[in-house]
């Protein structure tokens, strides 16, 4: 296993999830926010580095995926269950089954030699910042200097599923026309 500043940003997003859930569990918003939300900034700090620095490695791409999904999953359903609004709800499962979905695609691309095929677009990275944006300001879930962050994660939310519901079908459509043409 190698191991680097970028593993290891990638290691404490992963070890900042059972804070996240310990902080909102003792009714402190603002700490769970902000743990989530440097969890979340060390997704863009990881990547960054490990190409500015070309320590990329097959690990770290196993991991990154996997910290993040379960960073936001997490997230959400902790969102979930406080809120207990019906469509919040199914703004989760869209966006956990889509993750599923397209890191099973990505797996059976690799397997079949064309894992490039579906590489991160644009507006995946776009989908996972609105995300990451949606429930740091769902966790805190109150107003801050006369700002609603509450409504704006809500706000935020609808446009992170949306932007989940456009990547996979772009996904899925580069794979299998990929898949057709052979």
């Amino acid at each position: 296993m190698i191991f680097n500043l970028p593993i290891f940003l990638t290691y404490l997003r992963i070890f900042a999830i059972p804070l996240v859930v310990l902080f909102f569990y003792l009714d402190m918003p603002f700490m769970t926010a902000f743990t989530f939300g440097m969890a979340g900034l060390t997704d863009f700090v990881d990547g960054y580095l490990a190409r500015k620095y070309g320590q990329e490695s097959r690990f770290g791409a196993f991991l990154d995926p996997v910290a993040d999904k379960l960073l936001v999953a997490v997230g959400l359903l902790l969102v979930v269950e406080r809120e207990g609004i019906y469509w919040m709800t199914l703004a989760a499962i869209i966006i956990i089954s889509r993750e599923i979905t397209i890191s099973a695609l990505r797996e059976w691309m690799a397997e079949v030699g064309q894992r490039s095929k579906v590489a991160v677009a644009y507006v995946g990275k776009l989908k996972a910042v609105t995300q990451i944006l949606s429930i740091i300001f769902l966790l805190y879930n109150k107003d801050l200097f006369g700002i609603p962050i509450r409504e704006l994660g809500l706000f935020l939310l609808i446009i992170a599923t949306v932007l989940t519901l456009v990547s996979m079908v772009q996904y899925l459509r580069d794979a299998f026309s990929n898949q057709e043409k052979e």
